[in-house]
């Protein structure tokens, strides 16, 4: 096998981290368990795709839906957040453009905070675009992005029938970045489950059968390999 970074170099990847719970739920741990490993799994797996040379990459965090989770669960989820936020994800040193996509209006003024100046502070960097979905959902994502437009077309700015898919993608959390090339969603699942919807029209979809804390840099390379043997053809022959 070729090496992973011959064919991951400028690849956007999106990744719907999956399968905590039940990675703690076999072992006979509390939920919690499983999302500090998958925490670490994230960090690990950011730092690798930045080794590969890869472009930009979507980590799906926290969904909108999430928050029908027990308290406890949550609770811990957006500790765990906080405390890789302070760490700075030991980015400091990297290349790596940090942006953080969804509804932050929902989370707490420190967090929210905590974000606005990570965000700041790697804005100037040209590597990597790490991008965390948190409190993020692909429906909202898109109605929020309608309400924008329509705002400016009420407003005079634009006109109605002026709307096109481009200015869509324009009003969307991922102004400016490339759409994922493929998809990747551990724990055997086979579902978007309200992730990067506009986005993933032509995204190839690769599951695997390995739950999130289980995940390896091998895997990784698995699934950029199967990706690289896809045929992609837009809607063509």
């Amino acid at each position: 096998m070729a090496h992973p970074k011959e064919f991951a170099e400028g690849l956007s990847i999106g990744i719907i981290m999956d399968g905590n719970g039940r990675w703690a739920k076999n072992r006979g741990l509390p939920r919690t368990a499983g999302h500090k490993k998958g925490a670490a799994v994230f960090k690990d797996i950011a730092n690798y795709c930045d080794e590969l040379g890869v472009a930009s990459v979507y980590f799906y965090a926290f969904s909108t839906e999430n928050w029908k989770r027990p308290l406890e669960e949550v609770g811990a989820i957006m500790k765990l957040f906080a405390q890789y936020l302070i760490e700075g994800f030991d980015y400091k040193n990297r290349n790596i453009r940090i942006k953080f996509l969804g509804d932050r209006t929902a989370l707490d003024p420190k967090l929210q905070k905590m974000m606005n100046e990570l965000e700041g502070d790697s804005a100037c960097k040209t590597g990597m675009t790490l991008n965390i979905a948190i409190n993020y959902g692909g429906r909202p994502e898109i109605v929020r992005a309608a309400q924008q437009l329509a705002a400016k077309a009420a407003a005079g700015e634009i006109r109605p029938e002026d709307i096109n898919e481009q200015m869509m993608s324009d009003a969307m959390y991922t102004a400016g970045q490339k759409d994922p090339d493929f998809i990747l969603r551990p724990s055997g699942e086979k579902r978007l489950s309200n992730f990067m919807l506009w986005q993933a029209a032509y995204s190839e979809l690769v599951e695997m059968d390995v739950l999130w804390p289980d995940f390896t840099r091998a895997d990784l390379d698995t699934a950029i390999e199967e990706f690289n043997h896809r045929s992609r053809r837009f809607g063509g022959i």
